[in-house]
């Protein structure tokens, strides 16, 4: 048997930046996903009520990729009381070819950040204005930084306003945005302000409620939203969703624990109707944006595809630095 890498999340933050090769190797998952005999089961999901935790895992196979990934990815609200963190987790990489362990991602859910900003990076490459310039970020958390960051990568973005249930979150964030992005940052007064005169919005929060209505959209608009990956989860409204171009990570997904999902359960959208997924855009098998006009939402839940992209990509840069603990298995 070969050794197998063991990385930290220190390593792993890096040798795996939130940079332009990430946003690429995401997109490739999705191109995956379009085009290639995926094997991607449903997301398995396992709530402990008592201690307010949540485990999600995701896996997939891409025929691209020599290795594949399984993710855990813990969330437990409580932990903030006993000093912990409420969110952690790891991924173990195995061979495509042999199924062997080839390395232990003890990333803490860094990974996991990585990849979900850069798919929102990915959606706005494919699906904002080219000239889109104007910011809106929903949330001020760490997804919330990550996304912004990503997006001026892909777009020429000068302007920001955010909105945040916590005015001092909020507050906060612009702060952390004029000194690490060197950008205009304003705090929005209600999420119509934020959204005004926006050419590019991400919504990032946990809502069980719409927080973006029919009103705040206009022609030109385009949001990503990443905030809704489980059942409960709500940031757009159904009838929004319904005046938009709507695009997806995953349509089967979406249907079941995406925006997509309140949509059909208010009957705004039939549930078997179909939708274009956001690799079906990037191969030119569906249209995303048509015109300078349209208003598209990019739905994002978040995928096993993405999990074994990053994760490949980190255990290429694992191996090419010589990082990592060797651990024999033998």
């Amino acid at each position: 048997m070969s050794d197998i890498l063991i990385a930290g999340e220190a390593t792993l933050r890096e040798l795996v930046p939130l940079d332009r090769a990430a946003i690429d190797q995401v997109e490739a998952a999705f191109v995956s996903l379009a085009t290639e005999a995926v094997a991607m089961p449903p997301i398995l999901r396992l709530d402990v009520p008592a201690h307010r935790g949540e485990v999600d895992v995701k896996t997939a196979y891409l025929p691209r990729f020599e290795s594949f990934a399984i993710k855990v990815s813990p969330g437990f609200f409580d932990n903030p009381a006993l000093g912990l963190p409420s969110l952690n987790g790891l991924m173990l990489v195995l061979s495509a070819k042999t199924g062997v362990t080839q390395a232990v991602l003890l990333d803490n859910g860094y990974l996991t950040a990585v990849r979900t900003a850069a798919a929102g990076a990915v959606a706005a490459r494919w699906l904002a204005r080219p000239d889109a310039k104007r910011a809106a970020v929903i949330g001020a958390g760490e997804q919330a930084r990550l996304q912004l960051q990503a997006l001026t990568l892909v777009r020429d973005i000068e302007t920001v306003r955010v909105w945040a249930r916590k005015q001092t979150a909020a507050e906060r964030f612009a702060i952390e945005i004029r000194e690490m992005l060197g950008l205009r940052c304003e705090v929005a007064a209600d999420i119509g302000a934020a959204l005004h005169d926006a050419d590019v919005a991400i919504t990032t929060t946990p809502s069980r409620e719409p927080l973006v209505g029919v009103d705040d959209l206009h022609a030109g608009l385009h949001i990503t939203a990443m905030g809704s990956d489980t059942e409960h989860k709500n940031e757009i409204a159904p009838a929004a969703l319904a005046d938009a171009r709507y695009i997806c990570d995953r349509l089967s997904q979406t249907r079941v624990l995406g925006e997509l999902r309140h949509a059909i359960a208010s009957g705004t959208c039939g549930a078997d109707a179909v939708f274009p997924e956001l690799g079906e855009v990037i191969v030119g098998r569906a249209v995303g944006r048509a015109s300078a006009h349209d208003v598209t939402i990019c739905d994002l839940t978040g995928t096993g595809a993405q999990d074994t992209a990053i994760a490949a990509l980190a255990l290429e840069r694992l191996r090419a630095a010589g990082k990592g603990t060797a651990f024999c298995n033998g």
